[in-house]
């Protein structure tokens, strides 16, 4: 990941300091359960865990000859150790180190992505029962539906990222395990035994079977999951997006005193950081697509997953980070306009209250459905060439004066009916 765009909670858990560190543990494990079965002695053991270590250059030093991490990382920890170090690695296959030590680092990265997720929620939830009952059109289509609330709109967003978080906590439940079951899941120089005692060190569980690796539809899972999230935080990047338009200016994220929004129009206040969201969401989705690919994998393992992990883990972790510290700063400083919202909301001269005066025909004087459409439709259409007011309309309009009285045509276009259950949503979310 370029260095623009890491998070720096995400730089330890995924640099090659870590990597190693996190290797060893597994090593180390293995070396103590090997010990409580009685095959390397209190006296190697204690020679191993005191000396243990790695030299990042002595063991690219080692690559460089035998091409293969794994064996250059033993030889190295194994050079520290002194005579002991024979047994560091003993009855593994290179993929009980990497696989097993890459869930921890994989639980490890959520674990960050979720603290970041559950702040965001916070902020989101916080402006949702701030505007709770701040009126704003909705749209459909982009076009004008019917009143809502930017609080229920805010709301949405958090009911999104509740779902989100529950497929993060279900992907980091599905990757918390470990294998130490050998070239091709047997056990045959490692008994299960092991692998449980490992795994119970570790804090993991034992996969119930294996190949050579862990399966790769856990690890789909894990970016699925963060590419969903990627998608939400796109989707409250988007509208934002839509609500800063001149046009629109509802709502527009922060914009400091001395930014500057182009080099040629001094005017210029663009939403460069929900743009960056957006685009960022897309990597996250390619990412996902080829965590998949990784899937099906020829017999027992090959490694054409391998070096597509290198990259992809990282990245994806380090983006959908970025993504969630980005959104804190614009949620948080989001610039709203409640003004606005009231203008565009009367912009369109009552067409948004079209269905309640459909429905009052309808249930209030039995009048049949499609013929109340056809009224109602008739006097909106006058209304969008800009003729009247659609409540003005209405009330000349013979077909309707003659069953609803002005005053209560005037009731149907109360905004407040609107809002009659808005806080039985909230409590949905906050009790």
């Amino acid at each position: 990941m370029i260095e623009r765009y890491q998070s720096k909670k995400m730089q330890f858990v995924w640099s090659e300091q870590h990597k190693y560190e996190t290797w060893l543990a597994v090593e180390l494990a293995v070396c103590r359960a090997w010990s409580e079965m009685g095959v390397i002695s209190g006296e190697d053991l204690e020679s191993i865990e005191k000396n243990a270590g790695f030299d990042i250059s002595r063991i690219e030093e080692i690559e460089r000859n035998v091409h293969h991490d794994v064996i250059a990382f033993v030889s190295s920890v194994a050079e520290k150790i002194g005579d002991a170090g024979r047994l560091v690695h003993l009855g593994l296959t290179s993929s009980d180190v990497i696989d097993t030590a890459s869930s921890l680092i994989l639980i490890e990265a959520l674990d960050v992505i979720d603290e970041e997720l559950q702040e965001l929620m916070r902020i989101v939830l916080e402006k949702a029962q701030a505007y709770k009952f701040t009126p704003c059109v909705g749209r459909t289509h982009g076009v004008h539906a019917e009143p809502t609330t930017f609080g229920l709109k805010l709301l949405n967003w958090y009911a999104e990222l509740e779902r989100d978080r529950e497929r993060i906590l279900f992907a980091r439940r599905q990757i918390s395990c470990g294998k130490i079951s050998g070239a091709v899941g047997t056990y045959a120089h490692c008994p299960p035994s092991i692998e449980t005692r490992v795994c119970e060190i570790l804090r993991l569980v034992p996969a119930k079977i294996s190949n050579q690796i862990l399966q790769r539809d856990r690890h789909a899972g894990v970016l699925t999951a963060i590419a969903l999230l990627g998608g939400a935080l796109e989707r409250m990047a988007v509208e934002i997006r839509h609500l800063q338009r001149t046009e629109v200016l509802e709502a527009a994220e922060p914009f400091g005193k001395s930014q500057k929004g182009s080099s040629a129009m001094p005017h210029k206040r663009n939403p460069i950081l929900c743009e960056r969201v957006s685009g960022m969401s897309r990597l996250l989705r390619g990412y996902a697509s080829t965590a998949l690919e990784n899937i099906a994998l020829w017999h027992e393992r090959d490694i054409s997953h391998s070096s597509v992990e290198r990259v992809i883990w990282p990245d994806a972790f380090h983006i959908a980070a970025y993504m969630l510290e980005t959104m804190h700063r614009i949620v948080s400083g989001l610039a709203v306009s409640p003004d606005a919202m009231k203008t565009n909301l009367d912009k369109t001269r009552g067409l948004v209250f079209s269905q309640r005066v459909l429905l009052g025909l309808v249930e209030r004087h039995g009048v049949a459905r499609e013929e109340a459409y056809s009224i109602v439709q008739d006097n909106a259409m006058q209304c969008w060439d800009g003729v009247g007011s659609l409540e003005e309309l209405l009330s000349k309009d013979p077909r309707v004066s003659e069953r609803i009285s002005r005053e209560e045509l005037h009731k149907l276009f109360d905004l407040e009916m609107y809002y009659a259950h808005v806080n039985e949503i909230f409590e949905r979310f906050t009790s």
